[in-house]
């Protein structure tokens, strides 16, 4: 039962608890139960624990035992799990491994507490095995990940021997993917603390936990502007030729939401979000070279993104886009939203004449400025709304969040709002329904 035996699944993550609980078995396996120390009576009650927090992340349920194990399995990212996860079914000598592997496995799910728990008097232990979660909601993953991982480690439990263990795990991989970029939807750019010895010059991928629950018909009207968004990102889910997409226009008006809501709507498809600052455009190339060989499609966001004259980061972004010698992934698109049309700052005294400015091109300063938004194939324009929109927003807002509050009642309250908070926009409108809300409480 020892986890040293292991060979695929050899590096796994949060594997600490599964080295402790093995020390414990291996230890009291072996007819040893009346050598039993307070340090070893310590270490189970801390796995234990651990366990309860682990359920208390995901949202965890049943047999949290088999739960963790399963979680292991599923975030393992291995040659094996990847293989499957591209291809399901693989061919060769590794499945001879993962068998293997699966023997193992089957040790640890098998194993029975019972005379431990007694030896140790921590009977109360045994309703760990049949957890009842007292909120379900998962700070790790959707409802629906969470789910399936619970049902797999019944699955894997049930299984009658090593072959229909590694049957099981095989198709979980093929259906959901494995590790971070099976099970989230959205991530953002990090940097590791030892930057020398990791392979993208420290630069990780980490995933977002907690992302709103937000979809495209949350957005009252734009609909032209969503179903160009729309098109072509189903364009790109399918495999067939998209272009990076900026979404630009006035604030508040639900470009961001778009993006938030692309996640939620399309994660099922295989749809990723890499959330990207201006200050981490160097770090592109490592990002592009972590997730250019997996079987989902990315899009790189990049939210609020302008630049002044004095910034250069856009220069990065450039080459990425379209221009250096390396070609960008099929499976990596770049969305955008801006206020700005043209994203780089722009001032008269680039339209200057040569006796005005100095600039000998003046013409080329215009095209360096804005051959950045040029990359950007689909360009979608948000305009704040008129009047009788902003009001159709307002009253659909209300209606969605229960308020019941006459109609003239309502608009004239939204008008007096709008005109001290920023104009009229859908962002002023779910404010002004969010304070409606609160006053009600």
């Amino acid at each position: 039962m020892m986890v040293e035996e292991l060979i695929c699944f050899r590096n796994l993550e949060d594997e600490e608890l599964l080295f402790a609980m093995s020390d414990l078995m291996d230890k009291y396996t072996k007819g040893s139960f009346s050598n039993i120390n307070s340090q070893d009576k310590a270490l189970l009650y801390e796995c234990m624990s651990e366990l309860v927090e682990f359920a208390g992340r995901g949202g965890f349920y049943g047999n949290l035992w088999h739960d963790y194990l399963a979680y292991l399995l599923v975030n393992s990212e291995n040659t094996y799990s990847l293989a499957c996860e591209m291809k399901g079914q693989v061919e060769g000598t590794i499945n001879d491994l993962v068998l293997h592997d699966m023997e193992v496995f089957r040790k640890f799910f098998d194993y029975d507490f019972t005379e431990l728990f007694e030896c140790f008097g921590a009977q109360n232990f045994e309703k760990l095995f049949d957890y009842k979660a007292g909120n379900s909601d998962s700070k790790i993953y959707n409802r629906r990940i969470r789910d399936r991982i619970c049902r797999l480690a019944c699955d894997l439990e049930k299984a009658a021997d090593e072959k229909a263990m590694k049957d099981c795990l095989t198709l979980f991989y093929k259906e959901y993917g494995v590790g971070k970029f099976g099970l989230h939807k959205a991530f953002r750019v990090g940097h590791s603390s030892d930057s020398l010895n990791t392979e993208y010059s420290g630069v990780t991928i980490e995933p977002i936990k907690n992302i709103r629950h937000v979809k495209l018909d949350d957005l009252v009207g734009y609909e032209i502007a969503k179903k160009k968004l729309v098109d072509n990102t189903e364009a790109f889910l399918a495999g067939r030729p998209a272009n990076n997409c900026l979404l630009y226009g006035d604030a508040g008006t639900g470009k961001s939401t778009c993006i938030k809501a692309l996640a939620n709507t399309y994660f099922d498809k295989g749809l990723r979000i890499i959330e990207v600052y201006k200050h981490q455009f160097k770090d592109l190339n490592d990002v592009i070279a972590q997730i250019k060989g997996r079987s989902y499609r990315f899009i790189i966001y990049m939210d609020d993104l302008s630049f002044e004259d004095f910034e250069t980061e856009y220069k990065y972004l450039k080459a990425v886009i379209e221009g250096g010698l390396e070609k960008k992934p099929e499976n990596v698109l770049i969305y955008a939203t801006s206020n700005r049309r043209h994203l780089i700052k722009e001032s008269f005294k680039d339209k200057k004449s040569l006796s005005d400015d100095g600039d000998i091109h003046a013409s080329d300063t215009v095209q360096e400025k804005i051959s950045l938004s040029d990359r950007f194939g689909v360009s979608i324009y948000f305009g704040k709304p008129d009047p009788k929109q902003f009001k159709e927003i307002v009253t659909t807002l209300a209606l969605r969040n229960g308020i019941r509050m006459p109609e003239d009642e309502l608009l004239a309250q939204a008008s007096k709002w709008e005109l001290h908070h920023g104009g009229l926009s859908g962002r002023c409108a779910q404010q002004f329904i969010d304070y409606l809300l609160g006053q009600e409480a």
